[in-house]
């Protein structure tokens, strides 16, 4: 399929296509394949104001029927998972077999959110007090604003589309300026479904195009309840502060500089499949990718050795081309930051293997680049850093301490992993002297997380979670009632007060 095609399979035409005044490059060839008519501020609180109005019905409607439009748009995209996939690696530049996985994330927390829609469950609490019932509620928030990056241009926002609508919130979505194009087609996607459901309010799905100032509109205004945000760490603290100052609520899911330690006793051929995936995947370019190795010395040379082997076969090319498994860097920008990363890595005294840019003949106007080995004397400032791009650290350690001390002493709290055999090791790992990241996985990469689990981290990864678990609780408000069903007034704690 031509790029054309792709986008008109998706229902993009080329009257949305044109005129505008955002230019929309694809990474595969650094081409403009689109132009579009961007929103203003102005556009931005009508949608606000529209979203109110639909929150005044549809926290009105069950949540039962309230998940049968989340199972209708996830229907929709089972019907649209090929030509939504391949937008997304048009768009990105991940691989198709990645584009297509993100679209199946989208199905499957769909099918979560729907069984969600029955288990908004509270709690019955015990009363100190005779004849009377304590309960917890939990009531819709408001309008949800959700923010979302490049690199996981439809995803995350399903992640929290799907729960918000089953809470009762109309969203609004601001999608990255780089990736708008998958979101116009999610939007009409949406569209199908709300068609199919029939009685739902106008202005409960909406999609907003421009840059910062757009997302700035939905951060400050007091009629956007929730914010869900994710990009880097820089945007999420404007996010936080604006959001702080009017009280709102806001869940960040932000940088992320993600370890693995591999202990004397693993797997070396599942640790190696693992950590190419992790650290190459998306081309480097995933919140979650590996950036840090902590290998312990008994086995460091073999395993680096069969990793620097592995990293000369692999294929680089147009993602959107069979058998390609490295894909290019989003655009120019990316590159001369790998490039930067790279550079200061040597003056650490950093030996790197691999790095470079690769096809510039076939693709002059793009950004692909040969993933990077690096091994380090030590954990360096820039190592400390995130630089989405495929970089991976090396570095030695002798005892799990150490390691677990090295694997900690970053800003970014996001993905963590150790590949051993040694229970003791691993459960050590999970526990609370352990990795200190939102998530902490046992013999499997850093990437790729389930939807079943809330996905998120602390330190500068911000702290939110989204996707599975309880989750859904951040979308709502938690109301605790008691009720006195009987015919006396007594007071909490014992209280005695007689008039």
């Amino acid at each position: 399929m031509t790029f054309q095609d792709i986008l008109a399979a998706c229902g993009l035409s080329s009257d949305m296509l044109a005129g505008g005044d955002l230019a929309v490059s694809t990474p595969v060839d650094g081409s403009i394949i689109a132009r579009l008519r961007t929103h203003s501020s102005g556009d931005v609180e009508t949608a606000i104001d529209a979203a109110r109005t639909a929150f005044g019905t549809w926290r009105q409607v069950p949540a039962p029927r309230r998940g049968e439009l989340v199972r209708l748009i996830g229907e929709e995209l089972r019907a649209d998972k090929e030509k939504l996939g391949a937008l997304v690696s048009l768009e990105c530049g991940k691989i198709l077999q990645e584009g297509l996985g993100e679209v199946q994330e989208m199905i499957d927390i769909c099918d979560f959110a729907v069984g969600l829609s029955r288990q908004l469950y509270g709690l019955t609490i015990a009363s100190e007090r005779p004849g009377h019932a304590m309960r917890e509620t939990w009531h819709p928030m408001g309008v949800c604003g959700i923010i979302t990056a490049f690199n996981f241009p439809v995803a995350p926002w399903c992640w929290n589309a799907a729960l918000a609508l089953v809470c009762g919130d109309p969203i609004i979505w601001k999608p990255s300026e780089k990736t708008p194009l998958t979101a116009l087609a999610t939007q009409k996607i949406c569209e199908r479904a709300l068609k199919r459901f029939g009685d739902a309010p106008e202005g409960l799905i909406q999609t907003v195009i421009g840059e910062r100032q757009i997302g700035e509109v939905l951060t400050t205004s007091k009629s956007v309840a929730v914010v869900s945000a994710t990009g880097s760490v820089r945007m999420g603290k404007a996010v936080s502060v604006a959001l702080a100052q009017r009280f709102g609520r806001c869940i960040l899911e932000l940088g992320g500089n993600n370890a693995m330690i591999v202990a004397p006793t693993a797997d070396l051929e599942m640790a190696i499949r693992a950590i190419v995936f992790s650290a190459v995947g998306t081309a480097g370019q995933r919140c979650t990718s590996l950036r840090r190795l902590i290998v312990h010395d008994s086995i460091y040379d073999q395993l680096v050795a069969r990793l620097k082997t592995t990293y000369d076969g692999l294929p680089i090319g147009n993602p959107l081309e069979d058998g390609v498994l490295v894909g290019p860097l989003i655009d120019s920008d990316a590159a001369a930051a790998m490039d930067r990363a790279l550079e200061q890595a040597k003056a650490d005294g950093g030996q790197v293997h691999g790095s470079g840019p690769a096809l510039q003949d076939d693709y002059p106007n793009a950004a692909y680049a040969r993933p990077a080995i690096v091994e380090m004397p030590s954990q360096t400032a820039i190592v400390c850093e995130e630089t989405f791009a495929p970089i991976l650290y090396v570095m030695k350690y002798d005892t799990l301490d150490g390691a677990i001390a090295l694997h900690n002493a970053v800003p970014q709290g996001l993905s963590s992993c150790i590949f051993s055999t040694d229970v003791r090791e691993t459960e050590t790992f999970l526990s609370s002297v352990g990795s200190d990241c939102g998530i902490a996985n046992v013999n499997i990469g850093p990437s790729g997380a389930e939807i079943g689990g809330a996905f998120g981290g602390e330190k500068d990864t911000g702290g939110g979670r989204e996707s599975g678990s309880d989750a859904w609780k951040g979308y709502m408000r938690r109301q605790t009632n008691t009720i006195n069903y009987s015919r006396d007034l007594p007071l909490a704690q014992g209280i005695t007060f007689d008039i």
